[in-house]
């Protein structure tokens, strides 16, 4: 017969101390805190901790500080959960939990779910991103198991930032990956910047990984291909994501996902594409219009890589999956709006015009817009339908601010959000960025974008 050991401890309620104002001279709480990571924003420090039990991190639990740079003042938001008794001495080995997995396991940890118990992590791969599986560690039974990437369906990749926008031309079809479906005059000649001169699509912010034979490769670092190579795509992933991190730097930011972010146009072959957190991995698929040729389709799910770094463990809520949704296609618009027009033909607010080609009968070809009238109230607790109601607000801060205004603030304001915030939670954040950089004015402005969503009251 095992032993057992049972631990209890007090933990403050997940909500209940969310934004308390202390000075920041004050000590912060460590027992039962281990530090996860420190983010620098503009105007604060941010440094996140996990909640542990005997060591063992509790899912779903989060508690950050933010540190006000000009103040000194902190404010917390505690997110650590009341465990209770638990049994800490598993029952069932961490081979039997990564058995119990679908895909090739990558390894099993015990951590606390409350409500739970003691549980086995387990992540594995299926060859579409990786999965999470929760194997309780005294039955061995599965708790529950859920994908980790997140999904940009129908996504795709191209010039600049894709032929149907710059040639304003939405009969333009796929065609196979053929040449002739696309004018000569649909591509741009750019410089790729901050290559390590491997001769490889690597870099300081970027790089493309995948079997050597299958990556693009010139050893005096010209990549010059047309679209029926797949090679281009590779150039395309490439170039998409290291000018988007150039765009941040230059807006003031240094520490938001400033990291050569991995990238793979090899092995799916789905009209899909999607970013892995456990990974920190986007990943873009071939099926219809090859997904990394419609550059909206790169920034898009580099949305969803730039959130996971500002926040960890970001989405946990519907809300907050909805806002990543909505976040990414706002962030594709905002990249895209340097080198776009916004005609009646190929409007601005329309996302993924290019990609949209392959499953879309009705014109403009779009995946989703960002200029619906959605509401709260009509919200279908979908992620990408729902996303639209928080792009929608975000558009009109856009339009109120222009380009580099309206980014900077939404950008600063992510750092504030939590894994499993709300509408109105993230709203108020954003609010109070506005009027931290800007003013009472401009946070008018950005109060009233999300009182036209209902969002904020």
């Amino acid at each position: 017969m095992r032993a057992r050991r049972l631990v209890a401890v007090a933990c403050t309620a997940g909500v209940a101390l969310s934004l308390l104002t202390i000075t920041a001279q004050a000590a912060a709480p460590k027992e039962g805190l281990r530090l996860l990571t420190v983010r620098d924003s503009l105007t604060a420090t941010h440094t996140w901790y996990e909640q542990t039990f005997d060591g063992k991190p509790v899912l779903g639990s989060y508690y950050v500080e933010h540190v006000d740079k000009a103040t000194g003042v902190k404010t917390v938001d505690d997110g650590r959960i009341a465990v209770g008794a638990v049994d800490v001495t598993p029952a069932v080995t961490a081979e039997d939990a990564k058995s119990k997995s679908a895909g090739v396991p990558e390894g099993a940890n015990l951590k606390v779910l409350p409500g739970t118990g003691l549980v086995y992590e387990v992540i594995s791969d299926n060859g579409k991103g990786s999965e999470r599986t929760l194997v309780h560690a005294e039955s061995g039974a599965v708790v529950k198991t859920e994908s980790l990437v997140k999904h940009a369906n129908g996504t795709g990749k191209v010039f600049s930032p894709n032929p149907v926008v710059s040639q304003q031309n939405q009969n333009l079809k796929d065609a196979n990956d053929a040449d002739s479906a696309v004018p000569a005059a649909a591509y741009k000649t750019v410089t790729l910047s901050d290559l390590d001169g491997s001769g490889y699509l690597k870099g300081s912010y970027a790089t493309i990984t995948g079997a050597k034979g299958k990556l693009a490769y010139n050893k005096t670092n010209k990549f010059e291909y047309t679209r029926n190579n797949d090679f281009f795509e590779q150039v395309n992933a490439y170039w998409g994501v290291t000018e988007a991190q150039k765009y941040i730097q230059s807006l003031g930011f240094k520490n938001i996902n400033n990291e050569a972010q991995k990238i793979t146009t090899l092995g799916l072959t789905e009209d899909n594409s999607f970013y892995d957190p456990s990974k920190d991995q986007i990943t873009f698929g071939t099926g219809g219009v090859d997904d990394a040729e419609d550059v909206e389709v790169v920034w898009h799910e580099l949305g969803h890589a730039i959130q996971d770094a500002q926040v960890p463990g970001f989405g946990s809520s519907l809300d907050g999956g909805s806002i990543g949704e909505g976040f990414g296609d706002w962030w594709a618009l905002v990249l895209s709006s340097r080198d776009s027009q916004d005609t009646a033909t190929a409007p601005l607010a329309c996302i993924m015009d290019w990609d949209s080609t392959s499953y879309t009968t009705t014109t403009p070809h779009c995946i989703r817009r960002a200029d619906t009238e959605l509401k709260v109230g009509d919200r279908q607790n979908e992620v990408h339908f729902d996303g639209q109601i928080w792009s929608r607000a975000l558009f009109d801060i856009f339009k109120a601010f222009g380009r580099d205004k309206a980014a900077k603030i939404v950008l600063e304001s992510q750092f504030s959000y939590t894994p499993n915030t709300t509408f109105k939670a993230a709203a108020e954040a954003t609010v109070a960025t506005a009027k931290k950089l800007y003013g009472d004015a401009d946070a008018a402005t950005v109060t009233a974008a999300f009182k036209a969503r209902d969002i904020l009251k």
